[in-house]
């Protein structure tokens, strides 16, 4: 069953941001835009580029609104030393969430049971704690970051134009469409 346009269910974790250890629950998605990308483990291959990818386009995020968020099974702890002691890993300013009892990940439905870790998940939640976007790919497949910007400013029009909607390949100032029984078998 897809979790797109269902709230995000109550959470409270553990996480690690900027040198602090810090509280994240389901509260804080509230009233901002939030992107979750869950990842399968610290100290892995893939992982530290996707992560340290999203690093790069962490400002433009934040200056779009979207707080981001990582989310493996490891430990906050685990995060903090995989900081402390990769160089990629050690370039991150958002909050790096562990999900250590498997909580979160069950909650996105990423948890891969039998090995006990996230898959590369990506979701896009709205200020009103609502996913809007769902990916998720083969451990095996890296991420673009840069993908999410054009995806965010369709959301976010789409939310502050009711009625309107994003085409493929949309991007910010493109044309958009407005269904309606005009447009049946025109497009």
């Amino acid at each position: 069953m897809s979790l797109v346009g269902k709230p995000v269910e109550e959470f409270q974790a553990h996480a690690y941001r900027n040198g602090d250890f810090v509280e994240v629950s389901s509260e804080d998605l509230k009233g901002q835009w939030s992107l979750f990308c869950f990842y399968p483990a610290d100290f892995t291959f893939v992982c530290p580029t996707e992560l340290e990818d999203l690093q790069e386009q962490y400002e433009t995020l934040k200056g779009l609104g979207v707080e981001v968020y990582s989310v493996s099974t490891d430990t906050h702890f685990t995060h903090k030393a995989w900081h402390d002691h990769s160089d990629a890993i050690g370039k991150i300013t958002y909050t790096m969430i562990g999900d250590p009892n498997h909580h979160i990940s069950r909650i996105f439905d990423v948890l891969d049971e039998e090995a006990g870790a996230a898959q590369r998940g990506t979701f896009l939640i709205d200020p009103d704690g609502v996913i809007q976007t769902v990916e998720i790919n083969a451990d095996g497949i890296g991420r673009n970051a840069a993908h999410y910007i054009d995806k965010v400013k369709a959301a976010e029009y789409v939310r502050t134009h009711p009625g309107e909607v994003c085409p493929a390949k949309w991007k910010e100032g493109s044309e958009t469409l407005k269904p309606s029984l005009d447009l049946v078998g025109k497009i």
